[in-house]
């Protein structure tokens, strides 16, 4: 049955009545919706534990989660895109409309240009992720539990800890979420390990000197959710806690939750609020919920338990290589870091030998098989290459060959860019982790490239038109190089702090232990051998040459990265902090403000004047256009914010 009951909490004008061109105004719809499915359905069938669940009269599987709808209040609208939210958190509209890039949760939709309201697209953002702590600011659901003869289950567990300061307790959970707590603050057989680096050696911490603990009005009081360690936990170190949990829940109802709010809406389900039902459905899915779009193809659940296609297009953005913690027990669908289900094979769509597993498989076999195959836009920058996962989706794990991809899929690398966009003026602020870069961030707004993107996958889909070509880093035209020979030009023409490349991420092929199959996993996880890591090659300036490049890279003002050193306020200075890159712009005349001598050309001998740059940046912009990697209502944003770059560029230098 799917959605079985709606429950809507407001529904009121959106953006004060503002009218959007042809479909007029917007109505914003707040609610819960609750779902019920059949654990016999064969649509059903890989969810793990989803048999352990209590099934209720009807003898479905219960769950719920909360939803925010965008929608014409008087027109009809043919197009559904499903925000398939990050950590809680509403992300469409101000990717695609290019409101403000700030990631802190908000209740507020800035509806920003109206991009997709101006199209007609109904919006509907879902909280499918079970350990946020839900508020009006942050979407989440309430999944269905794990019961084994009638009572929770329990099971090993890990959690990884990333401090970025000293501190001396901390929630069991990756960031700031729910976590499973310990089930007993005793737990003898729990243990803990620290390490320098993400592939370094690790040392066990005595169990004498931490506990299941926390710190309250000074004093220390066991606490199942919480670790305490007097000495306290080191920035830039990375802890392991494995430990005996408790309250396992139905993991792959994040999985079942995107399913079927598409279902619903496309369909015309139980109480749907639309006012017609859309043609054609597409899902959007940013870093965190772009790898559970992958996981969601991976696990071949487009189709509805009424055996129906779901999602005509799927744009999995910032994804990488790989899927995540989204269908195995005791699963931490905030986790992305800690070997485990989420860095397994396989990352390419087609089927590609994995050298260290003896298999055949491909990402999109499963959906291949049972029909309901969408049309898949990926779309990554350059932090994602840097992740060491990326180039995995589309060169052999041998390292020898470029991959080709099916014909239902393109990927695009938005050159010389980081995982989230930021305004100027350029700042060095904390990522999203927490951890300090030792540069300024990377000031490359991507988000036209992601508009025309969705454009060409809904022409893709409503009018079969196929998008342009894929622009990735290929060994076969020498796009792709490894981290060590490109960051050789960065302690050369520029002469910047490097990180170590032996402490940077990577993948490797892993034990999980022998229940892996049934999604219990064996900690701590077994790594061998690693898998190959390419990047985008690199100019003489350090800007990349492979993907798309935007003016901000063909026409450039400073060298823009998609990695930054750590600064070592917050430890491990030579590794890189997650998802953030630099921008380091070239110098305004020939002197250099650094003491050593920078060996790119200034501004002023590359540009005659701001016009000129702008000319040139026109054109540059107009070859995409061409080339329909950009939209042309969009050159104007592009000359607005290069301009912008501009200015800001010769204001400040290259000043680190």
């Amino acid at each position: 049955m799917a959605v079985t009951a709606v429950d809507i909490k407001s529904r009121v004008e959106f953006a004060s009545g503002t009218s959007w061109g042809e479909f007029g105004p917007y109505e914003r719809i707040d609610g819960v919706v609750g779902f019920g499915v059949d654990p016999e359905n064969p649509a059903n069938s890989g969810i793990i534990d989803l048999q352990h669940s209590p099934v209720g009269s009807a003898g479905l599987v219960n769950f719920s989660s909360d939803f925010v709808l965008l929608t014409p209040s008087t027109k009809e609208s043919s197009r559904l895109l499903v925000d398939v939210v990050n950590r809680g958190r509403k992300r469409a509209i101000s990717d695609f409309n290019m409101a403000s890039p700030n990631l802190t949760p908000s209740s507020t939709i800035e509806p920003g240009d109206g991009f997709l309201f101006e199209r007609g697209y109904t919006v509907v953002s879902i909280g499918w992720q079970y350990d946020v702590y839900r508020s009006g600011a942050l979407l989440g659901m309430d999944p269905p539990p794990v019961e084994l003869d009638g009572k929770p289950v329990e099971g090993t567990n890990l959690v990884e800890i990333r401090p970025n300061e000293r501190i001396q307790s901390s929630l069991l959970a990756n960031r700031a979420h729910k976590p499973y707590p310990a089930s007993s603050t005793k737990n003898a057989k729990a243990t803990m390990y620290v390490k320098d680096w993400e592939d370094g050696p690790q040392e066990e911490i005595p169990r004498t000197e931490w506990s299941f603990s926390s710190e309250q009005n000074g004093t220390v009081v066991p606490d199942s959710e919480y670790v305490y360690m007097e000495s306290g936990f080191c920035p830039g170190r990375i802890y392991s806690v494995v430990y005996e949990a408790s309250k396992a829940v139905v993991s792959g109802s994040t999985l079942m939750s995107v399913r079927d709010i598409g279902s619903w809406i496309k369909y015309g389900g139980v109480n749907s609020p639309v006012k017609s039902r859309p043609t054609y459905a597409y899902a959007y899915g940013i870093s965190q919920t772009g790898r559970l779009l992958r996981h969601y193809l991976y696990s071949g659940m487009n189709l509805d338990e009424k055996g129906r296609q779901v999602y005509d297009g799927l744009l999995p953005h910032v994804a990488g290589g790989r899927r995540g913690d989204f269908n195995h027990r005791f699963a931490q669908p905030s986790q992305q870091s800690s070997p485990g289900f989420g860095h397994m094979y396989p990352f390419a769509d087609e089927p590609t030998e994995d050298p260290y597993g003896r298999k055949l498989e491909g990402l999109q076999d499963s959906q291949k098989t049972l029909g309901g195959l969408p049309k898949v836009i990926y779309t990554n920058t350059s932090a994602e290459y840097w992740r060491g996962d990326a180039s995995l989706s589309h060169i052999d794990l041998r390292g020898r060959q470029d991959l080709d991809l099916p014909q239902n899929t393109r990927s695009y690398l938005f050159s010389g860019t980081q995982h989230v966009p930021r305004e100027l003026p350029q700042m060095k602020d904390p990522g999203p982790d927490g951890s300090l870069g030792l540069y300024g961030f990377n000031v490359v707004d991507f988000r036209p490239l992601l508009r025309s993107a969705l454009c060409n996958l809904v022409s893709w889909v409503e009018e079969g038109l196929e998008p342009p070509k894929s622009k990735v880093p290929r060994l076969d035209d020498g796009t792709a190089s490894t981290i060590p020979d490109v960051l050789e030009v960065f302690t050369g023409a520029l002469g910047l702090k490097i990180p170590d490349p032996s402490q940077m991420w990577r993948l490797r092929e892993m034990d999980m232990g022998l229940r892996k199959d049934i999604g219990i996993a064996t900690y701590p996880i077994k790594e061998g051998r690693e898998y190959p890591r390419f990047v985008s090659s690199v100019d003489k300036d350090g800007n990349e040459v492979a993907g798309i490049r935007m003016p901000d890279i063909s026409v450039p003002v400073g060298t823009h990265t998609g990695w930054n050193p750590r600064d070592p306020s917050t430890g491990a200075p030579d590794q890189i902090i997650s998802m953030f890159g630099f921008t380091n712009y070239f110098p305004v005349t020939g002197k250099s403000f650094r003491p050593h001598d920078d060996l790119r050309n200034s501004n002023n001998d590359r540009y005659l004047s701001k016009e000129n740059y702008l000319e040139m940046v026109s054109k540059a912009a107009e070859k995409l256009v061409k080339e329909r990697y950009l939209i042309k209502e969009d050159t104007d944003v592009v000359l607005q914010k290069c301009g912008q770059r501009y200015d800001e560029a010769i204001s400040r230098g290259n000043q680190v």
